[in-house]
């Protein structure tokens, strides 16, 4: 039988992801993170992507925005500002919040509002582009 970990995938508002893994990988801030059970402790970043969870056959796909990972050797604990599973996404409001980013960046005065509008845009067309992905 392969080594499991625990996996705790969360945001401040709710828990998205509890459970046991063999392997996974994370948008590291620095690039890619594959890892295995027993890893040494790690606190890292995270940037805008996919979160891949793998159980046996079973991989279980999260979509993070930023936040942070902490690897122990027998649990990892994702904290991301905003985590959400594929199925759990509707398209339609993710498509309708890409367009209300774009208008922002498109509409904003003044450098921190553009940062911020600009970040929005970002992390909503990656998710987007990203459901769409796992639609096909």
């Amino acid at each position: 039988m392969a080594s499991t970990m625990q996996v705790l995938v969360a945001t401040a508002e709710r828990e998205v992801y509890r459970g046991e893994a063999e392997f996974l990988v994370a948008p590291g801030a620095a690039g890619e993170l594959g890892i295995y059970p027993k890893h040494c402790p790690l606190l890292a970043s995270l940037a805008t992507g996919e979160l891949r969870i793998t159980n046996g056959d079973h991989i279980d796909e999260v979509f993070v925005s930023g936040g942070f990972i902490e690897i122990q050797p027998d649990m990892i604990t994702v904290l991301s500002d905003s985590a959400e599973r594929a199925g759990d996404i509707d398209e339609a409001a993710a498509i309708e919040a890409a367009r209300i980013a774009k208008e922002m960046v498109e509409t904003t005065q003044g450098d921190i509002d553009y940062a911020k509008a600009e970040a929005e845009l970002s992390m909503t067309a990656a998710r987007l582009a990203w459901l769409r992905k796992k639609k096909r």
